[in-house]
This record gives structure tokens, C-alpha cells and sequence, in this order.
């Protein structure tokens, strides 16, 4: 496992993970529909204006469409790997898609079929938002990779900053030269002492951390399903991630409910968010997060792209009660 402060978010974990694998004339195969938005101008599926995505570098894409209940299409994977497919990607959670997040038991059958087919294609898995969820983890059913942001689940709303790469030593050595150099990995470099105490520590308390995340998502789920909005996951179904979706079908709505989440946050409360362009993401996006540590979605914080169907993803809290508090603010609001 390599976990670093050079990391600066789980998109460049994922990046340097897919760039460790990946050469000119490989295919790249997304088999749980469409990325998270960050990840687009890294792949190439959106033009990165020829700053160096996989594209550029003559990697191909693909992805295969979800089923229609929202979940991997089992038939269509059965025969989807091509001679050339060199890595398929698994993206654990929703993102900002309307579907359920995927547990490690499907992307355990996922990978299956996947080495069935080429059992020289290497699996990629977004791990973000899915760490700590259930007692095993995608390396544990065949994933070569896994990736993600340490102010996500494993950071334990006590890391600062950071991300991780883990799975098969050799493609993790490969990450690490992606992240550095050929030939450096993370032997250079330096890292504070304080910043090594927090990550063993938030690490310690992520476990906890996650199991408040969760109870707060059955929360949030049962509370807005009352109110008639659609949610995803359904209140009291098993839960694969931290991330609680809730379709408000309007612009209007989706603004409020990150309004009254930023006035319940303990910092920046006085503050009201923003919608606007933010580095990496295709519409306009708004965020919520008075979070002690900037970016730390873990903590607690919401946030939503301003586009159909105006869905809310809420993630995250230290306690699941103060999702109650915040919630209070939010009906009023709605």
C-alpha cells in the first residue's frame, strides 16, 4: 500500500493507478457506466485541451451502460473484453450518477467475468467513499488496484491531507514512479512527522468514523423518503458507501439544501455556498462543507451538480446526530 501527502486528491491516486497501467494502443473499459466527472479530462472523454490525458497518449475508452435497474449489466460484461482491453475500471460508488453503489461481492463477480475473459486485464477500483463499509475489500475478490482520497473514509475526518494506492506490490511500485519517477518511487521526498501521526491516527478512528456516516445516511434516506423526494440508496437497504443521494428536481431546491447543510456546519456557518465552475467537473457544481479540514467530506458536507435530475449527495458526519440537526434546518428550508 502507498499512502501519501503528495497525493492531493483520490482523482490523482486514480490518475497515477490507470497511468501505472495503461500504454499506448490499450483500452481502458469503465464497466459500471460513466466515471465520476473529475476523472472525464483524465480519461479523454472530455478534451483536456491536450494537457495529457490517456487519449492523448493513445490509450482508448469505453464503457458499458448500466442495467436498468442500476446496476452492472451482468450479460453485457459477459462478452464485452476486447484482445486489446488492458484494464477495466470499476468505480465503487454512485458519483454523481442516479444508481446504487456496488458492494464487493458484485465487484468480486464483476472481476470474475473479467479475468474469465482476459485473465491478463487488469481491475481498477474507485474505492472513494467505500472504505471500511463492509469487512472486505476489492483486493480481497481479485482487484489489481484500488485507489482513493485519504479526507474521504480511511482518513477518519483526522487526516489533513493525502491519498492511497493499494493491491499487488508490483502495479502499486508502478503507481509510485507515476506519482514521482522511474526509478525515485516515494523513496525521495519528504513527509512532516505530524502529518504521519494524523494518518495513523484518523486510520485508527475510521472504522467509527464510517459506522456514524452510515447510521447517518439511514437517516437522511428515511427523513426525505417521508417528505415524497426519491432517494438512493432506499432507507434501510444494506449500505456499499458513505454517499446518501436525494433527487430534489430543481435548481431551486438543490441550492436550499446546501444553504441550510453550510448554516448547520460548525465552521463557516455564516457563509452562504456558491454554485459555480470548479476545476475538473463538466457543470456547475455546488458544495457544502464547514469542515475543520478543507475538502474533508467526511466530516460532513453535501454537494450536487446543478443539472437533471438537481440530485443532492450527502456524505459523511463525525455523529449521525448531527445529521438530525442539520436535517431540522434543511425541511425548513425545503
Amino acid at each position: 500500500m502507498l499512502a501519501h501527502i503528495q497525493f492531493f486528491s483520490g482523482t490523482h491516486a486514480i490518475t497515477c493507478a490507470l497511468f501505472a497501467f495503461l500504454r499506448p494502443g490499450d483500452e481502458l473499459l469503465a464497466v459500471a457506466g460513466a466515471p465520476y466527472d473529475t476523472l472525464e479530462e483524465v480519461i479523454g472523454k472530455r478534451d483536456s485541451h491536450g494537457l495529457g490525458s490517456l487519449k492523448d497518449f493513445g490509450v482508448m475508452y469505453r464503457e458499458l451502460p448500466l442495467a436498468e435497474d442500476g446496476g452492472l449489466d451482468w450479460d453485457v460484461l459477459t462478452g464485452a473484453l476486447r484482445p486489446y482491453t488492458k484494464c477495466a475500471l470499476i468505480q465503487r460508488s454512485c458519483g454523481y450518477s442516479w444508481r446504487r453503489s456496488l458492494s464487493v461481492e458484485e465487484i468480486g463477480r464483476a472481476i470474475k467475468i473479467i479475468k474469465m475473459q482476459n485473465p491478463n486485464c487488469l481491475v481498477m477500483v474507485d474505492n472513494c467513499y467505500g472504505e471500511f463499509v463492509e469487512s472486505i475489500e476489492p483486493p480481497m475478490v481479485g482487484a489489481d488496484l484500488i485507489a482513493g482520497s485519504l479526507i474521504k473514509n480511511p482518513g477518519g475526518t483526522v487526516a489533513p491531507c493525502g491519498g492511497y494506492v493499494a493491491g499487488r506490490k508490483k502495479w502499486v511500485d508502478a503507481a509510485a514512479a507515476r506519482l514521482s519517477a522511474p526509478g525515485l518511487g516515494v523513496d525521495c521526498g519528504s513527509t512532516p512527522g505530524d502529518i504521519m501521526r494524523a494518518f495513523f491516527q484518523g486510520l485508527f478512528l475510521a472504522p467509527q468514523m464510517v459506522g456514524e456516516a452510515i447510521k447517518g445516511t439511514f437517516l437522511v434516506a428515511e427523513v426525505m423518503a417521508s417528505k415524497g423526494y426519491k432517494v438512493q440508496p432506499l432507507p434501510r437497504v444494506l449500505r456499499s458507501d458513505t454517499v446518501q443521494a436525494v433527487q430534489l428536481g430543481s435548481r431551486e431546491l438543490l441550492l436550499a439544501f446546501c444553504e441550510a447543510v453550510q448554516r448547520s456546519s460548525p465552521v463557516g456557518s455564516f457563509t452562504k455556498p456558491v454554485a459555480g465552475t470548479t476545476p475538473g467537473y463538466a457543470s456547475e457544481v455546488i458544495f457544502a462543507d464547514g469542515t475543520f479540514i478543507d475538502g474533508s467530506t467526511s466530516e460532513l458536507s453535501c454537494d450536487g451538480p446543478l443539472r437533471e435530475p438537481y440530485a443532492v449527495f450527502c456524505q459523511g458526519g463525525t455523529h449521525w446526530t448531527q445529521w438530525g440537526l442539520v436535517l431540522g434546518d434543511v425541511l425548513k428550508s425545503l
